[in-house]
């Protein structure tokens, strides 16, 4: 007694703080039994089955193919009185059998209501069904004779009296969870996918987090693709979860030959996919918290459940296994290709946007601070790109290399080597003297090597990046980029500040890829030099070099690994993730490339300085939006500059 009652605290206790399932996570899965058709009993033994399997690992919703418990290619077998009622006792034996599992099970029948036949769903759940959905489309084309048997759904949600108790049956139904309060599943058919206005945007817009597909999608060479395509766009433009389960062997190849292409989509991304693989459970996670943290940011996203039913039921709580994968670069495509006609894109973007605003203030020419390093290395291609596109002289930009005590020959070398590869003007200042004569105004000890020593240097070039323009009528290029930004990394009034900002939306660990795209190219020649540029250690080289005369001041051993920083960005300003959910998912993520203790330390890094640096951003120069974030306080991120961070410590 003692133990039941404290389960039954806790359930409370979870259901009340909405967290039963950590972090909004829900195990989702698909299946495609082997089909007999019109064999309701071998068919339901399979289901439940699967069921049972999909119990163990831990799946919560699973769904199956339409007319999943009878078969969908029976024909006109449907009309008779005897299928329709063995259907009905094999749905109840799936009941009876899954009772004590946790999932909620969707299966398709056929149910006779009032004189007329529907092509149905069946939503189960702790050995009841919560609620029947017909479909509201019905095919009658091509090799589909839907029409000849079914009726479309009706409007509103009737009573559908089954094994002496009474469901909800309708379209306009939805299921919710106390124990996950941003879960709310909706259900569609096969066709209901396919049509200019499906009924899943209208459940989407009642508060629908989840939808699930039953579908018989016949194969056609080439459909496949499409059948993805739709899927994926679907879960985008409702900002839901979508999972699709489809009809595979066993049902009758008279006309035509289905495969069990299934796939479970969030938000535009397909989380997994099978074709061809038997009855194999697809199974993956869906992020209901991030989906309703997306909904809240779409102010045209107007959520209306008029006219809908609830039903309400509960899951036992748990933490959710995670088997999705995150991508270790969030901010940089996997494949390949894709990669490849990505980087292009960006940097015709960025090129775009500085043509426009050299053409608006009629500049003469670009100034650019060129160091040797990523950034501005990124910055002067684009800039070249930009001249490129205005058909002007290249010499019309010019290149300041200003060493001064921890500039090292290397980047020295490299930056006069990618000027005059790209044809551009270079020049020379060294600032050595002048920053020498500032500590003397100001009374600093050169040999202090504190924040003054080096952010004097940053400002002073900043200074004469400014004044140079001026004497040239030209505009000063901006290079840091949005990892700086986001953990400050910049000198007020000295780097932080330019003209335009070229990189501002673009992380540190997309620079490495597109100076690499240009490198892979061969771009005017200077492959060479750029892929020595992407072999120099990260540094503002504001410190005295080393004996040997290498970089003493490595910028990812004094903020942390940009590749973590970057993932922590993301996820926290893209997708509004919680701390603790980023630093879950980061432990699975960089799992044998990062021990626990040092993600922890850079997370707390993160966080830190974020919150601390806000004042640079509130006051960014202008630059282009060329990815899906910036932290412009003028595009996507506002924030006052004395905001607490304690709920992220």
């Amino acid at each position: 007694m003692y133990v039941f009652l404290t389960f039954i605290f806790f359930l409370l206790y979870v259901c009340y703080n909405h967290d039963g399932m950590k972090d909004g996570y829900i195990k989702a899965g698909t299946a495609s039994p082997y089909v007999c058709v019109a064999d309701t009993q071998s068919n339901a033994e399979r289901i439940i089955a699967i069921a049972r399997e999909a119990e163990e690992k831990g799946i919560k919703i699973l769904v199956f193919p339409e007319m999943s418990i009878t078969g969908y290619t029976i024909g006109d077998l449907v009309f008779s009185r005897d299928l329709l009622v063995s259907a009905q006792k094999a749905l109840k034996h799936i009941c009876e059998e899954t009772r004590n599992l946790d999932l909620i099970a969707v299966a398709g029948l056929p149910l006779c209501q009032e004189g007329k036949i529907y092509n149905t769903a069946a939503v189960i759940h702790h050995g009841r069904v919560l609620a029947f959905i017909p479909k509201t489309n019905i095919p009658s084309y091509g090799e589909f004779y839907e029409g000849r048997w079914f009726e479309g759904a009706f409007k509103g949600v009737k009573t559908f009296i089954f094994d002496d108790y009474e469901v909800p049956f309708g379209t306009d139904i939805l299921i919710r969870s106390r124990t996950l309060s941003s879960f709310c599943l909706a259900v569609e058919l096969c066709e209901d996918l396919w049509v200019p206005s499906s009924p899943s945007v209208r459940h989407a817009l009642a508060g629908a987090t989840v939808i699930a597909n039953l579908s018989a999608s016949d194969e056609l060479t080439g459909k496949d693709e499409y059948r993805k395509n739709l899927v994926s766009m679907q879960s985008a433009r409702l900002l839901c979860g979508y999972i699709y389960a489809n009809a595979g062997e066993g049902e009758s190849t008279t006309d035509m030959v289905f495969a069990g292409h299934s796939l479970i989509a969030e938000n535009g991304v397909i989380l997994a996919s099978q074709f061809l693989n038997g009855e194999h459970i697809l199974e993956t996670e869906i992020d209901t918290a991030y989906l309703e943290s997306e909904r809240m940011k779409h102010t045209t996203f107007k959520v209306d459940a008029e006219g809908y039913t609830t039903v309400w039921t509960d899951f036992t709580p748990c933490e959710t296994w995670l088997t999705r994968k995150y991508p270790r670069f969030p901010f940089v495509p996997s494949d390949s290709t894709e990669m490849e006609k990505r980087c292009e894109r960006i940097i015709i973007l960025q090129a775009l946007g500085l043509k426009k605003r050299l053409e608006h203030t009629r500049s003469k020419g670009a100034v650019i601070g060129l160091s040797g390093g990523l950034d501005s290395t990124l910055a002067l291609l684009v800039t070249v790109k930009a001249f490129d596109m205005l058909k002007r002289d290249r010499k019309d930009i010019l290149a300041i290399t200003m060493p001064c005590f921890g500039t090292t020959k290397r980047t020295r070398s490299n930056a006069e080597t990618l000027a005059s590869a790209l044809g551009v003007s270079f020049e020379e200042v060294n600032i050595r003297t002048s920053v020498l004569s500032h500590f003397k105004d100001i009374g600093q000890d050169e040999k202090k090597l504190d924040v003054t020593y080096e952010n004097a240097q940053a400002r002073e070039r900043t200074q004469v990046l400014m004044d140079r323009a001026n004497m040239l009528s030209s505009l000063v290029i901006g290079t840091g980029d949005l990892s700086e930004l986001a953990l400050g990394w910049a000198t007020y009034n000295g780097d932080h500040m330019s003209m335009y900002a070229v990189n501002a939306s673009v992380p540190k660990t997309l620079v490495r890829y597109l100076v690499g795209w240009f490198a892979s190219c061969d771009f005017s020649g200077a492959g060479k030099v750029l892929e020595d540029i992407l072999d120099t250690p990260v540094s503002p080289e504001l410190l005295p070099a080393n004996e040997d005369g290498s970089i003493a001041q490595v910028t990812e051993d004094l903020v942390g690994p940009y590749e973590l920083h970057d993932f922590f960005l993301y996820y926290f300003v893209r997708t509004s993730f919680s701390r603790q959910k980023i630093r879950r998912i980061a432990l699975k993520t960089f799992v044998g490339v990062y021990e626990p203790d040092v993600i922890d330390k850079w997370l707390d890094n993160f966080f830190s300085r974020f919150f601390s640096q806000q004042f640079k951003r509130s006051c960014l120069p202008d630059g282009p939006k060329v990815g899906s974030l910036t932290l412009s306080p003028r595009s996507d991120w506002r924030m006052p500059s004395d905001a607490s961070n304690s709920i992220w410590k």
